[in-house]
């Protein structure tokens, strides 16, 4: 579903990513686990469009979507939540909501919109409850899970899930995750989850990548990279296992 060959970016003379390739199929959870500073956000932000590459190739369902703006890359079926949720704070729930409906609004699908804000609060039904509150008096883990809801309105295919887990409670970080597999095995939704929580990526993804000042240095599926030794010692041993 999404195929990335030999993918370059650069911070002017900085080269961030080097020769990544990756592929994710229709229907995974595939984890993108690395450090701090290995590329993992930025090579999320060069699939949604916010950074052009250098070189290489993303495709996307049989499209090249290498130099398409971010927007089109919306419309093409590719969601980005990114790192620290980005939620409109003085916006309250419901709003925040329709604006994560912008590529396809018009009046005339208002009927569809409301259809579709309804499973969003099916899916997260504290959202129901605040849905007139500001984004901003909202919980972190509430605030993750409008983030979430905000790009499934615009109705993707694929998700990209930038840093879910990032400062939010053992218990809270549980439900997130079990919310992500959800969303793969009831909505057939594609995800791809970068987590410094590796331990907890890798035990719900199917397939995972390493990637390390910004080179992809271990693949395969996610069971095999948990019994990996380099990948327990540089990743796994600080992490608090939240069993889902």
């Amino acid at each position: 579903m999404l195929i990335l060959k030999n993918v370059d970016v650069h911070y002017g003379k900085i080269h961030a990513i080097k020769r990544v390739s990756l592929h994710v199929n229709k229907g995974e959870i595939v984890a993108l686990i690395g450090g701090n500073g290995a590329g993992k956000t930025t090579l999320l932000r060069t699939i949604s469009g916010l950074i052009r590459s250098s070189n290489g190739s993303l495709v996307f369902d049989g499209l090249d979507i290498s130099r398409q703006s971010p927007d089109t890359i919306v419309k093409k079926g590719i969601s980005h939540v990114p790192e620290g949720r980005l939620v409109f704070k003085p916006l309250s729930v419901e709003d925040n909501l329709l604006l994560g409906s912008y590529n396809w609004y018009s009046l005339k699908n208002r009927s569809e919109i409301k259809d579709d804000m309804e499973r969003i609060y099916s899916i997260f039904p504290i959202l129901e409850k605040r849905r007139k509150q500001l984004a901003g008096t909202l919980s972190g883990g509430e605030q993750q899970m409008l983030a979430i809801g905000r790009a499934l309105m615009s109705r993707p295919q694929f998700l990209l899930l930038d840093e879910p887990s990032m400062g939010l409670a053992p218990t809270v970080v549980k439900e997130i995750f079990r919310y992500i597999v959800e969303l793969r095995d009831t909505y057939g939704l594609t995800v791809l989850l970068v987590e410094q929580n590796a331990r907890s990526a890798l035990r719900i993804a199917n397939t995972g990548y390493v990637l390390e000042t910004g080179r992809i240095i271990l693949q395969g599926p996610a069971e095999d990279l948990l019994l990996n030794r380099d990948v327990q010692r540089a990743y796994l041993g600080r992490d608090v296992d939240y069993t889902i």
